[in-house]
């Protein structure tokens, strides 16, 4: 009994005879500990998925509307525009001389659930994510044809798709459509490098191609009586009447400001331009409280977990009286019943935690492909870091300290009232 490592085996084996209980109390901290730590790992990753999706733009230009809503389907793919800007407004505001590139963006259509943005190669040229990143080619080359494009990763990879390969664009956003563009398909004539970010869940064609596609159809719907082939559109004017937005790139940042007040005044018509961090920044914080409830919920549930193996201990110490009892019989001094409960409570702690940073893990592998369909939210899978050994440490911790009060009680318990025959 003088031994720590006697008091740990001893210590398992109590547990062992406790199984169900054991088991319980080991389920109940893992899930709290998991839902604490996912929720950290799903803030901490979008946070900087969302950060790392756009790089090097100064300002993004749509028609009137939520500074938010514009960032979201511009850069995100996430909802839809209100309203379009007009190809001369674009025109216009890109001649600037205070603007050294423009990227325009039509958004609206779609590929078996994939987002498709219709662009010119100027996007391959300046778009940048993460640290200043370009784009990279895993394979092929940018669109030269009308009706060729090319393939974000994942596009490319979940719908095994290689270049040369023949794609139908379907009228809408959803992932499910009846309205296709069939009389006009697509070549793939590039494929792009990962990049973690929508880009690779987005199909590229250019602009010409956009509206190509759309030329015998109006009001979302297929024009009756009218059908233009692909061949008859290559000679038709396919310049954009509009445009879904625009990204720009100035020459020095000292003219943003000065620009995006030009922009939101613009007299031809109601446009509005955002600063890509700062409308970011207002995201977090509107988003902040929903972060702040999650957290404290999470951490609600952990002490919830905390007290129920406070609640088991406690209530097996009065069945546990006589084997207390016995120990000291056998020599066991009473720091050593205080030490067997605080191991005994560490040990279902630390189960828990290894258990919860399991089902982390494992629960980041399911829903990863999920969260970045529907939210953009590019969450890795990965083991858990430093920081989350942290907070598991602290639920430990913490156990460990939950356990003193019982601890304290089995301490307090005398020889003779363990033996006392109760009647």
């Amino acid at each position: 009994m003088h031994s720590f490592a006697t008091i740990i085996g001893l210590a398992q084996k109590s547990l062992r005879n406790r199984a169900s209980t054991a088991l319980l109390t080991i389920l109940s901290i893992a899930i709290s500990l998991a839902l604490l730590v996912g929720v950290e790992r799903i803030r901490s990753e979008a946070r900087g998925s969302f950060a790392n999706t756009i790089s090097g733009t100064d300002l993004i230009v749509g028609a009137r509307g939520g500074d938010i809503n514009l960032l979201l389907y511009s850069v995100f793919r996430i909802g839809n525009a209100t309203n379009n800007v007009s190809w001369e407004s674009y025109q216009d505001i890109a001649s600037q001389n205070a603007v050294e590139w423009s990227i325009p963006i039509s958004l609206g259509d779609s590929h078996r659930g994939f987002r498709v943005m219709g662009t010119n190669t100027d996007y391959f040229r300046y778009y940048s994510f993460g640290n200043k990143r370009k784009l990279e080619f895993a394979q092929g080359r940018p669109f030269a044809e009308v009706f060729d494009t090319v393939l974000g990763a994942d596009v490319a990879a979940e719908l095994g798709y290689a270049l040369g390969d023949s794609i139908v664009i379907a009228h809408g956003a959803g992932s499910t459509s009846f309205l296709n563009h069939d009389d006009k398909p697509f070549t793939v004539t590039g494929i792009l490098k990962k990049t973690g970010t929508p880009v690779d869940r987005t199909v590229h064609v250019s602009l010409e191609g956009i509206e190509a596609i759309h030329i015998d159809w109006q009001s979302g719907a297929r024009v009756p009586g009218q059908s233009t082939s692909a061949e008859r559109a290559l000679q038709m004017d396919l310049q954009p009447a509009a445009i879904t937005a625009f990204l720009l790139g100035l020459k020095s940042r000292i003219a943003t400001f000065s620009l995006l007040r030009e922009i939101n005044e613009y007299p031809q018509e109601p446009l509005l331009a955002i600063i890509p961090g700062v409308t970011l920044q207002q995201l977090w914080e509107l988003l902040g409280v929903v972060e702040i409830a999650l957290l404290v919920v999470s951490i609600c549930v952990v002490i919830a977990g905390l007290i129920g193996m406070l609640t088991s201990i406690l209530t097996s110490l009065n069945e546990r009286r006589r084997e207390m009892a016995i120990l000291r019989a056998v020599g066991a001094r009473p720091w050593h019943l205080l030490l067997l409960l605080i191991s005994e409570s560490t040990l279902l702690a630390a189960l828990g935690a290894l258990l919860g940073m399991a089902v982390v893990v494992g629960a980041t592998a399911l829903s990863a492909n999920m969260l970045e369909q529907r939210f953009g939210i590019f969450v890795a899978v990965r083991w858990p870091n430093a920081f989350e050994w942290l907070i598991a440490g602290i639920v430990v911790l913490a156990a460990a300290v939950v356990s003193l009060w019982p601890a304290w009680r089995a301490y307090r318990n005398a020889l003779a009232d363990g033996l006392t025959i109760r009647t």
